[in-house]
């Protein structure tokens, strides 16, 4: 099973975060092999944290909690709260076997809020610049509850076009960066 996971950073948290970076890597270091996408989110100067994505395959949805609420910044307190939602990997692969440059145009999280029936079930038909893409489901995997992507585009008003942006109660942008170890 695939899961979403968006941890978002306490305001003031920046000091704690740099502080249990090597705890935070040594944790995700443990689902080396079930990681599908990771990295964090930034405000637009690029600089500042404001979360932490990790997009996992793991057993059932007991083993992904333990894996959201167990991770050491959250147990620190580094976090405000943590979005965990089943996901299907509409792609069919890794962050890493992304075909594109990576130092092309900036990355970003597109987070789709569902509303109503659902939307962007099907790949977008110019999706090259997606580095992961599928929908957002209840805990059961039956109820459509948005869609999370992580696009490379120029600008955050081209990575929202991603998303029918008629098809959503909200849709938020985030500055992303491939993560892992240095």
């Amino acid at each position: 099973m695939e899961f979403f996971c968006y941890h978002r950073d306490r305001r003031g948290s920046m000091a704690l975060r740099r502080e249990l970076v090597e705890e935070h890597w040594s944790y995700m270091d443990r689902y080396a092999a079930e990681m599908i996408a990771r990295g964090p989110t930034f405000l637009s100067n690029g600089e500042t944290l404001t979360g932490s994505v990790h997009i996992v395959d793991l057993p059932d949805s007991a083993t992904a909690r333990a894996f959201a609420f167990d991770e050491p910044g959250y147990q620190a307190g580094a976090y405000r709260d943590i979005m965990l939602r089943r996901w299907h990997n509409a792609l069919g692969r890794t962050m890493w076997e992304f075909p594109g440059d990576r130092n092309e145009g900036d990355h970003y999280l597109v987070l789709g809020l569902g509303e109503g029936h659902s939307a962007d079930r099907d790949l977008p038909p110019d999706n090259h610049t997606l580095i992961a893409y599928g929908p957002l489901l209840s805990d059961d995997g039956s109820t459509w509850l948005g869609t999370a992507a992580l696009v490379q585009a120029p600008n955050p008003e081209t990575a929202r076009t991603v998303l029918a942006a008629d098809r959503y109660a909200d849709i938020e942008v985030h500055l992303w960066t491939f993560g892992g170890r240095r």
